[in-house]
């Protein structure tokens, strides 16, 4: 199709799912191929290519990516996607949904995460993970389409044509200690800190454990700053989200936060201590002993050559990965897969958004 044939009008606005879905149908059908066809060559089922067109579902970053390239939309469409705001097609309580339309629209964020990664540095991996425990639980599609949501609050804050809003972050060090999904999803969300890190617009710290006393809360908290000036601060508890824009307030928290980053690791600091961290988690992954594992053969393979896969569940819960090989070669090499993904994988086969 190629950027001659498809005028990219929209600039920087939010474009709707219904728009992206008719851009999609669009560059398909110059292309001359059927929905099947699509399906075939991004290797997924048709139902999806269909309800995708249809603005009936959520389409995934490597899907997007895979039909700009075959449909020569010279990153059109993966424009789109990144301006889509999907998280409006999730249902999310009032008080999130608020902060989240503060958020699309601050020129400034200063966050302080306890215990986990904040949102907006999160790899979908690490997403999934902590998604599956909340209330999503057992709803793959309901969490898929979270993931997401909360990939597209991360697009304007990096936006490669452009420096996106400021964003500080300071996370506690028992959030980069904390394993979310396992070793493998664990080391490649700290790889995605330091990733996003040599960002000119992202400035991350770590306060260390032994700040002892100078760790101002418990408690997570988002200083947002609009820009008209205004500002607020979002925190969330088990249930519900808290919003304090009172000035006082507001100036004494965000007092609060400076000491905090006073107190807390220098940026190459925080690198060196998120580096280390990352290191040992990835040590731990060659050390799992595939010979103690219990595998289990696909239901497609046969005797007689066909297709031969078997994977292994004995290292999902302690490790967080699922080791796939050939069952035709058991000593040969093995696949490792966070087991997130791979059940992402098995729900997408048994839904027929995938097939084999």
């Amino acid at each position: 199709m190629g950027r001659n044939k498809v005028a990219d009008t929209h600039g920087s606005a939010f474009c709707s799912p219904d728009f992206f879905a008719s851009e999609l149908v669009r560059a398909r059908e110059r292309a001359g191929l059927s929905q099947g066809d699509l399906a075939n060559l991004v290797h997924c089922d048709r139902s999806l290519v269909s309800r995708i067109e249809a603005a009936e579902r959520v389409p995934q970053q490597d899907f997007v990516r895979a039909c700009d390239k075959l449909l020569d939309a010279d990153g059109f469409l993966l424009r789109i996607w990144e301006r889509v705001p999907w998280r409006q097609g999730v249902e999310h309580p009032d008080w999130f949904r608020r902060f989240a339309e503060m958020e699309a629209r601050a020129t400034l964020v200063r966050d302080y995460q306890v215990s986990r990664v904040a949102g907006l540095l999160q790899t979908p991996e690490y997403a999934r993970a902590l998604l599956a425990q909340g209330d999503a639980a057992g709803n793959e599609q309901l969490i898929e389409e979270r993931v997401a949501a909360r990939m597209n609050r991360q697009n304007r804050f990096f936006e490669a044509d452009k420096d996106g809003p400021t964003l500080i972050v300071v996370l506690h060090e028992a959030a980069i200690r904390t394993v979310i999904g396992g070793p493998a999803v664990m080391a490649r969300q700290l790889g995605r800190l330091l990733e996003v890190a040599r960002h000119p617009n992202i400035l991350l710290q770590i306060a260390p454990f032994d700040m002892g006393e100078h760790t101002p809360s418990s408690v997570s908290q988002t200083l947002v700053t609009l820009p008209d000036g205004q500002e607020c601060v979002y925190s969330q508890s088990l249930n519900r989200g808290h919003f304090i824009s009172e000035n006082a307030e507001v100036t004494r928290l965000a007092r609060r936060y400076d000491r905090l980053r006073a107190h807390a690791l220098s940026a190459p600091d925080s690198a060196r201590l998120i580096r280390s961290i990352m290191e040992g988690l990835l040590n731990m992954l060659p050390q799992l002993d595939l010979a103690t594992a219990s595998w289990s053969k696909s239901s497609y393979s046969d005797e007689n050559g066909g297709n031969c896969v078997e994977a292994s569940r004995t290292f999902a819960t302690t490790a967080g990965i699922v080791p796939v090989r050939d069952s035709k070669d058991p000593e040969g090499p093995a696949l490792l897969f966070p087991s997130t993904t791979w059940q992402t994988f098995l729900t997408g086969l048994k839904s027929g958004d995938i097939t084999a």
